[in-house]
């Protein structure tokens, strides 16, 4: 199905739809709480969504699984809170950013994508530059050219390097709180992890043509959309 290829960001079984990129990317890097030597993931996630239009400006039908916006409250351990908020509407304010709110000050952890960020801390609970402590001290780099190094350095020169289970992770982080909207339950980092499959045995997928694919329209294009507090066990 020519469809998948050229709209992955709009299925949940292809790539965790619009929650799992463009709009949790700029928290992944927030996802692990902790010092440096005890790192831990969120163990609840509750949220909300929903779809505002049903088309574009053009009249043409959405015909997708997201939701036009979401708002997800991770929970840690601790107690400690990570909110997350998403839009994807045209027209609106538009801002790919992360920062950190704590009882001794406020962090910009991006304000700029993923870079240049610039990171800094600040004494007050707002960004003013009268109040900054500390920023990041060198030009930064940019981190897309950087882990592309690092990997081809690895594979040069022998060395262990696999992402996989920290890339898994983060990821699992991005379904618990698509679930949550999408259900409209708190979910459970357990919860997550053992859900049904939204793709079962993708594994034997070979291609997109014809019937191969695991989700698959219905007779006016559309594919199936969440419904909270009606769906609850699966996100669709």
């Amino acid at each position: 199905n020519d469809y998948y290829i050229h709209n992955i960001d709009e299925c949940c079984w292809m790539k965790a739809a619009a929650m799992g990129d463009p709009e949790h990317t700029g928290g992944d890097a927030l996802n692990v709480m902790g010092s440096l030597d005890k790192w831990t993931w969120p163990i609840m996630a509750q949220a909300t969504g929903g779809k505002h239009f049903t088309k574009n400006r053009q009249g043409q039908p959405y015909v997708d699984q997201n939701f036009d916006n979401y708002s997800v409250e991770y929970t840690y351990a601790d107690g400690t809170k990570l909110m997350h908020y998403g839009r994807t509407i045209e027209g609106c304010h538009n801002e790919f950013a992360s920062y950190i709110h704590g009882t001794k000050g406020f962090g910009t952890f991006s304000k700029n994508g993923h870079w240049p960020a610039p990171s800094a801390l600040y004494s007050g609970l707002t960004p003013n530059p009268k109040n900054e402590t500390w920023k990041f001290p060198a030009r930064e780099t940019n981190p897309y050219q950087d882990e592309w190094e690092d990997l081809l350095d690895a594979i040069r020169n022998d060395k262990p390097y696999n992402e996989a289970e920290r890339g898994a992770l983060a990821s699992q982080v991005c379904n618990m709180g698509r679930m949550a909207a999408h259900t409209g339950q708190r979910v459970m980092w357990d919860d997550a992890l053992k859900a049904d499959p939204l793709a079962p045995e993708i594994e034997k997928l070979v291609g997109l043509g014809g019937d191969s694919a695991p989700v698959k329209a219905d007779a006016d294009g559309f594919y199936p959309t969440p419904q909270p507090g009606i769906t609850k066990k699966r996100e669709y």
